[in-house]
C-alpha cells in the first residue's frame, strides 16, 4: 500500500503510504498493513505538482483537502476496486475531489477476475477528470488498457481563481472535525 513517485526522467522522487486501511468483507487489510504515516507529499514533477491517494483513501476528503492545499495540481488515486460495496461512488467522490481542490484526478483501476479470496470482480475504468470534474478520458470497464490524455494544467489556476475554494475556507470552524 505505497506508491513510488517517479518522474519523466526516471529518477525517484518519493513516496506515499495509503493512510485509511479497510476491514470490510473481502479487504481485511488491517490483519497486513499499518496505516501510513508520511503525511500527503506533494511532488514538483515534469508535469507540475503530483500527489498520491491510494484507494480506500478516496472515501475520506479531508486527505484529499490536504493534498490541495500543499499544492497538488494532478492527483493520482490508484485502487484495486471490485463491483459491489462501493462501485458507484467511482466516479462520485474522485470528481467531488477535483472540484472541492481545483485539481485534476486520475484514477486507475484494475480489471478481470480474482477468485482466490472471494469472488472479485475488478471493473477498470480508469479515468482523468478535469478540475471541474469532467471525465475527459476512460478506460474500458473490462479490457486492459493504457489510458493516455492531454491535460491543460493551466486550467487549474483558473478554476482555483474563478471558485476560490481555498480562499473561502473557515479552518476556525472546523476544531471537531479533527477531535477522536
Amino acid at each position: 500500500n505505497t506508491a513510488a513517485v517517479i518522474d519523466a526522467d526516471g529518477k525517484y522522487l518519493g513516496k506515499y503510504r495509503k493512510t485509511h486501511i479497510p476491514h470490510v468483507n473481502g479487504f481485511w487489510e488491517k490483519f497486513y498493513f499499518r496505516p501510513g504515516n508520511m503525511g500527503y507529499p506533494v511532488f514538483d514533477t515534469a508535469v507540475g505538482k503530483v500527489g498520491v491517494y491510494i484507494c480506500y483513501d478516496r472515501h475520506f476528503p479531508e486527505g484529499a483537502r490536504m493534498l490541495g492545499l500543499h499544492g497538488a495540481e494532478l492527483v493520482f488515486i490508484p485502487s484495486a476496486t471490485s463491483r459491489g460495496l462501493s462501485m458507484h461512488l467511482w466516479f462520485i467522490e474522485q470528481t467531488a475531489h477535483a472540484i472541492a481542490n481545483g485539481y485534476w484526478v486520475g484514477t486507475i483501476n484494475r480489471v478481470g477476475q480474482e477468485k482466490e479470496f472471494g469472488p472479485n470482480d475488478y471493473y477498470g475504468s480508469s479515468y482523468f477528470a478535469d478540475p471541474r470534474g469532467k471525465i475527459i478520458a476512460q478506460a474500458s470497464e473490462k479490457d486492459e488498457q493504457l489510458l493516455v490524455a492531454d491535460l491543460n494544467m493551466d486550467l487549474v489556476r483558473e478554476v482555483r481563481n474563478t471558485w476560490q475554494f481555498y480562499r473561502d475556507r473557515r479552518p476556525d470552524m472546523y476544531d471537531d472535525m479533527v477531535k477522536p
